[in-house]
């Protein structure tokens, strides 16, 4: 068990509370910047050592608090990462995502994937600084503005702080029977956009050229790249295409998206698909994207981590087993560095993205043990 203490699960879910009430969809850069404003100034009057990163690109700011390290110490940092923004667009708690509790779940947008989790990193590190903890080693949190939508300008924050770090926490939602994670595929992102020839689709039907047929055999082309036994799944979505009945559509689009389960197989698919590109009879297709996150592979190194983390969630009162994810995350880029990186480390719940998100509240306190006492105890 750490030595920080951390309050209860109803504590914990008073101050989450204020989070999730702070909507933060990732496409409003004030909202996000909002809750990390409170948050540094939370971990400022506690001693820590704050870098804040200015948002580009239409995305929020990006915050990095560091404990102090012992005098006389270069021992590399254990890193802890988490995203404040959501899926969820503002409005969405005065309609129909209110938080509320029932029973032993709280719901609310966002609170799942990850404002449980994210609090639960923020609580930790704040108290290790007020309650002056002595940990193994300097502790790194960050809080990331973008994730939802693949992290496209904190991905080189993470990356580099990453690389001088000792072990990488990502307290992503916990799986199902609250599995932490140990391995995630890869995620692959594309746009295709194809160009045809407009006409008239009763007198003139010769002379036009359909993008939207030539899109769905495209379509059926990366549908049949999906290998189960291999661990490699395409999907196609959302497709667009048309005006009329009476014209001959000349556009269409589609989005893809990619899992695979190792380097290789990206780089191979990811040519494949890129290579569907081209113009024939009329038609122009044109593809754009590639592999968006690495896999993220298990080692003994992480399955070290792991027995630590089982460790302390027994001592905490519950059993954590462990699992590999298909969806993906951060810890995708710091796992692909070499960096040992233990995922799925928020709170139990379920319906992330869903109009039934929630978490399991009661969990909150003894989740957040396992994670203060990974900060603190890493060696």
């Amino acid at each position: 068990m750490p030595a920080t203490t951390l309050g209860t699960s109803e504590q914990l879910l008073a101050e989450l509370r204020q989070w999730v009430e702070q909507e933060t969809p990732t496409t409003d850069p004030r909202a996000v910047n909002t809750l990390i404003d409170r948050c540094e100034a939370e971990l400022r009057a506690v001693g820590g050592e704050i870098t804040r990163i200015p948002g580009r690109d239409g995305f929020g700011d990006t915050l990095v608090c560091r404990t102090p390290a012992a005098a006389g110490s270069n021992l590399a940092p254990v890193m802890v990462s988490g995203h404040l923004d959501t899926v969820w667009d503002h409005g969405t708690l005065a309609g129909p995502m209110p938080f509320r509790v029932e029973g032993d779940k709280a719901y609310g947008p966002g609170i799942y994937d990850m404002k449980a989790g994210s609090f639960m990193a923020f609580h930790s590190v704040r108290e290790i600084l007020r309650q002056k903890i002595p940990t193994k080693r300097p502790i790194v949190l960050l809080l990331t503005p973008d994730e939802e939508v693949g992290s496209p300008t904190s991905r080189d924050i993470i990356e580099d702080t990453a690389r001088g770090a000792r072990a990488v926490l990502i307290p992503e939602p916990a799986g199902a029977g609250g599995a932490c994670v140990t391995a995630r595929k890869g995620v692959g992102r594309f746009v295709i956009k194809v160009r045809g020839v407009s006409a008239h689709a009763g007198g003139n039907w010769s002379e036009g050229r359909s993008a939207v047929v030539a899109l769905s055999r495209l379509v059926l082309k990366i549908h049949e790249l999906t290998d189960l036994a291999a661990g490699i799944t395409t999907n196609v979505a959302p497709v667009f295409g048309g005006t009329r009945p009476n014209v001959i559509p000349p556009e269409a689009g589609a989005e893809v998206d990619l899992r695979v389960p190792t380097i290789a197989e990206g780089e191979r698919l990811e040519k494949l698909i890129l290579g569907l590109a081209g113009e024939q009879d009329g038609i122009r297709i044109e593809i754009t994207g590639g592999m968006n996150r690495p896999p993220f592979a298990e080692n003994g190194e992480i399955v070290a981590l792991y027995e630590q983390a089982k460790a302390l969630a027994a001592a905490a009162g519950y059993t954590l087993p462990k699992q590999h994810r298909g969806g993906g995350s951060d810890g995708n880029f710091t796992a692909a560095l070499g960096i040992p990186t233990l995922d799925g480390l928020g709170c139990t719940g379920a319906g992330a993205h869903a109009p039934h998100e929630h978490i399991v509240w009661t969990d909150l306190a003894a989740r957040c043990a396992t994670l203060c006492g990974l900060l603190e105890e890493i060696d």
